[in-house]
């Protein structure tokens, strides 16, 4: 590994550390700042949590809604994607018949709730099957359009797709779909810190977007923005003191969200830290650790490809930071529950010292191997990947 850029972390120093996707890693630096913010809430906790919290959530959110070009008061902090996902599908409304349409690259948890939502009202769940592999960007959308009907009420959509690491062309999905009255709810877990986002260019009526992965935030620290048209009746998923609250000097979105009842609010204060230390890691700060970092999944899977012998799975404009690469299906065992428990991934690290997930895709045995890359992941890890895998499926 890059020694100058590998000592911001506290990984393992005995393992290739692939997996940066899955729940990121953070910087000591970040961890440090955490443990202050901790010991100052710990010292006066009625204090911290009752008089102090509310300008200090305020300045975080300002400075991550800067980073998502956003308006501050259409942004609040959750704790996972996956919360923000379900907390919109629970505060919306429909009608038996209608119509929520996905792809089958969503990830699972969010559309283990989309499943829940369709059945509590009646709704059905349509799910566009995408190319794959994927030709180009525009196959998907019109994938996805041929699949829009007039009850068609919802889009659920990752912004880049955890099995397969596609970055899908949002833009033109919400646009084309908001032209047809549908709003977008956008899966942003993998997009803040992999690829540049605007949120206000996008216009997506939601968008939930992780902190943890690629911005390098403590777990914990996520954020749900909603457009500013479409916050009335959003709830969060635990109703607290907000819901009556007589005040005017917040709007009724940050009432709401802002206080859901005691928790560690630390992992979202530490955002704007995560902000200030990877992004100065690199002279050109976020634009070039974003570009550097894809620069690097490029790399590996050419690397990969040319080893496991086989052709990239979409075009270089769908990469950003993580990348999958087809392998062998002559490995007979399946994988078991609970997650990342299939056979190839186990014998990588027990055998390898290697943390890389292998996704079963589109299902058992046919399998990929998802390669993440962070700043602090080197050519020498890749190729010591491709030995590994090359000595497992021969």
């Amino acid at each position: 590994m890059s020694a100058p850029l590998r000592s911001h972390w506290r990984l393992d120093p005995e393992v290739l550390f692939l997996n940066h996707g899955s729940f990121g890693a953070c910087p000591t630096a970040v961890l440090q700042k955490q443990s202050e913010l901790r010991a100052r809430m710990e010292a006066e906790p009625v204090r911290f949590l009752h008089r102090e919290i509310e300008p200090l959530l305020d300045e975080a959110r300002a400075t991550l809604a800067d980073f998502v070009d956003a308006d501050a008061e259409d942004v609040s902090f959750v704790a996972n994607a996956t919360s923000g996902v379900t907390t919109v599908l629970r505060s919306l409304r429909f009608e038996p018949g209608d119509e929520l349409l996905t792809t089958d690259h969503e990830y699972n948890a969010s559309r283990n709730a989309l499943d829940f939502v369709a059945a509590q009202w009646g709704a059905k769940v349509v799910v566009a099957k995408l190319p794959w592999p994927v030709t180009s960007a525009q196959s998907i959308v019109d994938v996805v359009l041929a699949h829009v009907t007039p009850r068609t009420r919802l889009f659920l959509v990752d912004h880049v797709s955890s099995q397969t690491a596609l970055v899908m062309p949002l833009a033109r999905l919400i646009s084309e779909l908001r032209a047809k009255g549908i709003e977008t709810l956008v899966d942003g877990a993998h997009g803040p810190g992999m690829v540049p986002l605007s949120l206000r260019s996008l216009g997506a009526g939601y968008y939930a977007g992780n902190c943890h992965k690629w911005l390098c935030a403590p777990k914990g620290a996520a954020f749900l923005h909603v457009r500013r048209d479409l916050q009335e009746g959003m709830t969060p998923l635990a109703v607290s003191h907000g819901r009556n609250s007589p005040r005017t000097d917040r709007s009724r979105f940050r009432l709401l969200f802002d206080w859901t009842g005691t928790m560690d609010p630390t992992a979202a204060l530490c955002v704007p830290e995560a902000l200030r230390v990877v992004g100065g890691l690199l002279p050109g700060g976020w634009p070039e650790v974003m570009a550097a970092n894809r620069s690097k999944a490029l790399a590996a899977r050419a690397l990969l490809c040319e080893r496991m012998k086989t052709a990239p799975a979409c075009p270089e404009d769908m990469v950003g930071s993580m990348a999958v690469v087809t392998l062998s299906a002559g490995y007979p065992e399946q994988p078991e529950p609970p997650l990342y428990l299939d056979p190839v991934h186990l014998r990588l690290f027990d055998e390898y010292r290697i943390e890389v997930p292998i996704v079963a895709w589109p299902k058992p045995p046919h399998r990929h191997v998802r390669v993440s890359a962070q700043l602090y992941n080197t050519p020498e890890e890749y190729r010591a990947l491709a030995d590994a895998l090359e000595a497992l499926l021969r």
